[in-house]
């Protein structure tokens, strides 16, 4: 038999559950998906989906964009990076930037210093929007005399090609700024609190795809919760649904595999060697969440020549780290973590909005905030209240 989604919703509105059930979804494809098929709306008012630390983009430390910009401002590179990394905004004062003769190479140095790799491009900065590690790599062939930085954030998806790049072979005038994560430390840190704040989870199909549905496993084996990980259709996110849902019924937990087209045992292992062939799984700093042990990717001593970090000063100098938070009053974080609603935070749909956004989950299309503003909804939920 063929499910359609009306099938899924029946099946779901069968189920016997009178208590409120709060799944969480990790990847921000899936809060896309869930938002503009409006399937929240469609689901039984007692079954609440919260959207977790599925977004790259926002979880990506302020100090190491702030370290891109400064790169791109300051030691005249080529700085290339994910059309979204672009517009996330730095913790910076608005005063001037350095004139030319101290270290900067601007056209207009008196301008406020800028607060995204998007406006050091405007003042003057060397930037350029990719797509791919292979444009990387086109572009310091393309020039030898210069010196190119690609600024990889990402997770593991985003990541692979990236240690393939390395693999391959790169041109000497080539560096990495890398700042890719593993997703699933930071559900297990929320699981490991005494408030996870969700019933049962989500998977994300696209990592399980590289990294095998197996990296999941503990939240049914060590938390004893329902599982599933599912694709970006309406149709496998409502099977994915309707097996926690069942699981939590029923008292028999286990993982499951609603994206099984494309989500195999053991992944993808071509992907997973190239990962560990170049890379060192280090612990890493989650803007606005702070260090989770074993998260971060990190170019082993093979690639160091590599490695922009070893390779460039630091310009983001000791005394500046306080500032690598969220922005004041941004509830980012908290949104990452499941805590609140992305509209609950106080900034949203005032001072932040996409045209100028004050946090970074309001810059990505895997941002909660900014998914959430697509859809439609623009209030504050304190005006609604």
């Amino acid at each position: 038999m063929t499910f359609t989604a009306q099938n899924w919703l029946t099946k779901i509105k069968a189920l016997p559950l009178n208590r409120r059930v709060r799944i969480m979804n990790v990847c921000g494809g899936h809060e896309r998906s869930i938002t503009m098929a409006g399937l929240r709306s469609a689901l039984p008012k007692n079954i609440e989906l919260i959207p977790g630390p599925g977004c790259p983009v926002c979880v990506c430390p302020e100090e190491d964009v702030y370290q891109a910009m400064q790169l791109a401002l300051r030691a005249n590179v080529i700085l290339v990076a994910f059309g979204d990394m672009l517009r996330v905004p730095v913790n910076v004062s608005r005063r001037p930037l350095p004139q030319s003769g101290e270290g900067g190479n601007l056209s207009n140095p008196k301008i406020p210093e800028p607060r995204s790799l998007e406006q050091a491009k405007a003042a003057g900065a060397d930037v350029r929007p990719i797509a791919s590690p292979r444009e990387a790599v086109q572009i310091a062939q393309q020039n030898p005399q210069r010196q190119v930085v690609f600024f990889a954030a990402g997770f593991e998806t985003t990541t692979a090609p990236v240690a393939a790049m390395l693999l391959e072979g790169v041109p000497e005038n080539l560096f990495v700024l890398l700042s890719g994560r593993l997703t699933w430390p930071a559900v297990a840190m929320l699981l490991a609190s005494e408030q996870p704040g969700f019933d049962a989870l989500i998977a994300p199909g696209h990592v399980a795809t590289v990294m095998g549905p197996e990296e999941w496993g503990f939240v049914v084996e060590r938390h004893h919760m329902p599982a599933a990980v599912a694709g970006f259709t309406p149709l496998s996110l409502l099977a994915a649904f309707y097996s926690v849902l069942r699981q939590l019924h029923e008292g028999k937990q286990f993982l499951d595999n609603c994206y099984p087209e494309a989500v195999r045992p053991g992944g993808n292992a071509a992907a997973r060697k190239q990962l560990t062939q170049a890379l060192d799984v280090v612990d890493a700093n989650w803007r606005g969440i702070g260090v989770i042990p074993a998260s971060g990717f990190a170019l082993n001593a093979q690639f160091a020549m590599h490695d922009a970090r070893k390779r460039y000063p630091d310009f983001d100098a000791a005394g500046r780290r306080c500032a690598g938070q969220m922005p004041p009053g941004c509830d980012c974080a908290r949104v990452v973590l499941g805590k609140i609603r992305p509209n609950e935070c106080k900034l949203y749909g005032r001072a932040c909005i996409p045209k100028s956004p004050i946090g970074p989950c309001m810059v990505s299309d895997e941002g909660a905030c900014r998914i959430w503003w697509a859809s439609g909804v623009r209030a504050n939920a304190e005006v609604d209240a």
